[in-house]
């Protein structure tokens, strides 16, 4: 955890033009923030909140419109292309190319990166089955349930090596079983892997059981809470925070 952070907001701004035309509205307001490489982060709040805002300034999809973003130092949104394969995103829906197979949708990633035929092939294989698809290489997204594309989804992600993930609400669309089978294996590989996540979620047991961090969020973006959950944290210290987290959520 040592080092300069893998994400630094210092004094986020961001606005965007009203709809109607009639001035601006804040969505992100003044957030200071540091994530260490290592960290997973639940970042919680209600819809609305600039978690998304935050999200797409971290992937440099937008800029502040006041202070800095930096991601490893730099500027995510004014040097976009530096950060191709360090950044991998896990999206609500699993977004695979329907005219590919598990194996092809995996190997996308490293294929955008230029990776020979033979290795994105061998490493696709092997993160297809450490998401337990090992036999279903060869099937169509159509023919996979939904839990088992949202597994193709995170094996392309983790195929990639890239140091941070950003991932949007990914086990919302599933069943409550499937969702926290998932989540644990989700978690391990980035605690395994050395990865730095960040994790956008509305849900308190979501945020308790994935996070190493919780940072819930009042609108407009603003830190209401920051606080870390030990892996070994009792109920008892689980439920004061979880009172904690909704006693903000009901302002």
């Amino acid at each position: 955890m040592s080092g300069a952070p893998e994400i630094r907001f210092s004094h986020v701004c961001k606005d965007f033009p009203r709809p109607d035309g009639a001035g601006k509205f804040r969505a992100v307001d003044d957030v200071n923030l540091d994530i260490a490489r290592g960290d997973l982060v639940a970042l919680l709040g209600k819809t609305g909140c600039g978690k998304s805002t935050m999200f797409n300034m971290i992937a440099g999809l937008g800029e502040p419109t006041e202070g800095e973003v930096r991601v490893r130092g730099r500027d995510p949104f004014r040097e976009f292309d530096s950060f191709r394969g360090q950044i991998a995103i896990v999206f609500q829906n699993d977004r695979l190319l329907p005219w590919r197979t598990a194996l092809g949708n995996v190997e996308l990633g490293l294929e955008m990166l230029g990776r020979p035929p033979a290795e994105r092939r061998d490493n696709a294989r092997v993160w297809l089955a450490r998401l337990g698809l090992a036999g279903h290489e060869n099937d169509y997204p159509h023919a996979l349930s939904g839990g088992m594309r949202q597994r193709v989804s995170i094996a392309r992600a983790f195929a990639t090596d890239a140091g941070i993930l950003l991932c949007d609400e990914p086990f919302s669309a599933l069943d409550e079983m499937t969702a926290q089978k998932l989540r644990e294996e989700f978690s391990t590989l980035v605690r395994e892997n050395g990865k730095t996540a960040v994790f956008i979620t509305h849900s308190i047991s979501e945020a308790l059981h994935l996070g190493d961090r919780v940072i819930v969020l009042r609108r407009p973006a603003q830190i209401a809470l920051d606080t870390r959950v030990s892996r070994d944290a009792s109920q008892c210290e689980r439920d004061a925070i979880r009172a904690r987290i909704e006693a903000i959520l009901a302002e």
